[in-house]
C-alpha cells in the first residue's frame, strides 16, 4: 500500500532578475563635444599605446565610425598620397563612401603605419590582430575614466560626437547623412534637431 500524498513548502526563492539601468541614469547625453573629444585623445596619449589610441579616437571622430568599423578598418581602406582618403565601409546596411583626410590624420596614421608595419589592421592590439568592438569599447571606457569624465564614456558617443559637430558647424542634413552612411535620413535629423546652428542669430542686436 503506497503512502498517502502530503503537500510539500517549496523552498525555491524568487528573485528579481537585474536590469540595466537607462542611459539617462548612466550619463548626462550620448556624445561628446569638440571640447570633450580633445580631452579624450590627451588622455589617450598618456596611456602605453597612447598614439594608436589617440589616432583611433582622431579617426573615429573625424569619420562617425562604430566600434565594429574601428575594429576591422584596414590598411588597404587608407590612401595616401595627393588623394588622401578613407574608404570607408558601413555596417548596418549603411551606405560606402570615400572621405578626404586632413592632415593632421595623415600625420597620425603614417606615424602609426611606421610604428605597426606588419599589421593589414590600422589598430591592431598588442598581438597585432585586429580588436573586437567590445574590446574597442572597453578601451574607450578607459580613456574616459583616466580623462576624469564624470560619466560612462563608450565608442558610438565618437560617432554621434561627429554628427552633433557638423550639424553645429551648419553643414546641410542631407550631407551629413551621406558622411555618416545612414540610409535613412531620419536617423540623421536628430542630429540637426539638437544643433544650437538655427539659433546662432538669437539675442543679436
Amino acid at each position: 500500500m503506497s503512502a498517502p500524498l502530503r503537500l510539500v513548502t517549496p523552498n525555491n526563492v524568487n528573485r528579481s532578475v537585474p536590469s540595466r539601468p537607462p542611459n539617462a541614469d548612466l550619463r548626462p547625453r550620448e556624445y561628446l563635444t569638440p571640447a570633450e573629444i580633445e580631452k579624450l585623445i590627451k588622455a589617450a596619449r598618456g596611456g602605453r599605446y597612447g598614439h594608436r589610441d589617440a589616432t583611433l579616437i582622431l579617426i573615429a571622430y573625424r569619420h562617425g565610425l562604430r566600434a565594429i568599423e574601428i575594429a576591422d578598418l584596414e590598411w588597404a581602406q587608407v590612401e595616401f598620397g595627393r588623394s588622401a582618403s578613407l574608404h570607408v565601409r558601413r555596417v548596418k546596411n549603411g551606405k560606402p563612401s570615400v572621405h578626404p583626410l586632413r592632415g593632421d590624420e595623415l600625420r597620425a596614421l603614417r606615424e602609426l603605419r611606421r610604428q605597426c608595419p606588419e599589421s593589414a589592421f590600422v589598430f591592431p592590439t598588442e598581438r597585432g590582430g585586429p580588436f573586437t568592438s567590445d574590446a574597442v569599447n572597453r578601451l574607450i571606457k578607459r580613456i574616459g575614466e583616466r580623462a576624469g569624465f564624470p560619466f560612462q564614456v563608450h565608442a558610438h558617443m565618437l560617432r554621434h560626437a561627429c554628427g552633433y559637430a557638423l550639424a553645429n558647424a551648419g553643414h546641410d542634413t542631407r550631407r551629413i547623412q551621406d558622411w555618416l552612411g545612414h540610409r535613412s535620413i531620419q536617423h540623421t535629423v536628430r542630429y540637426s534637431e539638437l544643433s544650437a546652428a538655427p539659433f546662432k542669430d538669437f539675442w543679436r542686436d
